[in-house]
């Protein structure tokens, strides 16, 4: 009998070992410059997929965040801006002043939008901006979109503002995911182009 019951703990070993082996390995965090990012989000109680993830450099020198996109898998990449639950979540490398963000922000809105366009935007703009505060590395931004929710805006994971409209999301999203966005290599990273 103890030879049979070796024989047989070796062999549900063994047929563990291989279901492990054979398994599919689930999809794991997502890490870039040393920053991790969840593998999903719980968005309106649904959890989203992370889509990319990508590097931002300042003059293709100087590295200063890392963000990773999130969106739900049945929706395209060109999709992005659409009226679609999404989180973009920015880790930041570097300090950057509050006031700065919108300052930043301003340029590439201009890029995209008409001036029509960001005249309807303007006050929702501004009331994003006025809440942003000082980062230091290590701290995270994280824009959420919720479809008949709105934008909220959170800091390290505390939420500061929510800003109603479809028409801000996409501007806003925009700045990363716009026809000519902060940065184009990122944008595609974001969105997993190709």
């Amino acid at each position: 009998m103890p030879v049979f019951r070796a024989i047989l703990r070796f062999i549900t070993r063994t047929l563990l070992l291989t279901l492990l082996i054979v398994q599919p390995m689930k999809a794991a965090a997502l890490t870039v410059e040393g920053v991790t990012f969840q593998e999903s989000v719980s968005i309106h109680n649904k959890q989203i997929p992370i889509r990319g993830a990508a590097l931002l450099r300042w003059l293709n020198i100087f590295k200063v965040y890392v963000a990773a996109l999130y969106l739900p898998e049945s929706d395209a990449p060109n999709d992005a801006l659409a009226d679609i639950p999404k989180r973009l979540e920015i880790s930041y490398l570097v300090s950057i002043p509050g006031p700065d963000f919108g300052k930043g922000a301003e340029a590439i809105l201009e890029r995209n939008n008409s001036p029509e366009a960001l005249a309807r935007l303007r006050g929702r703009i501004d009331q994003l901006n006025a809440v942003y505060r000082d980062v230091k590395p290590g701290d995270r931004y994280a824009l959420t979109y919720v479809p008949g929710q709105g934008t909220e805006l959170s800091y390290n994971g505390q939420p500061l503002i929510t800003i109603q409209g479809a028409d801000f999301a996409a501007a806003y999203f925009g700045i990363w995911l716009g026809k000519d966005p902060i940065d184009l290599k990122m944008r595609s990273r974001l969105i997993n182009e190709g």
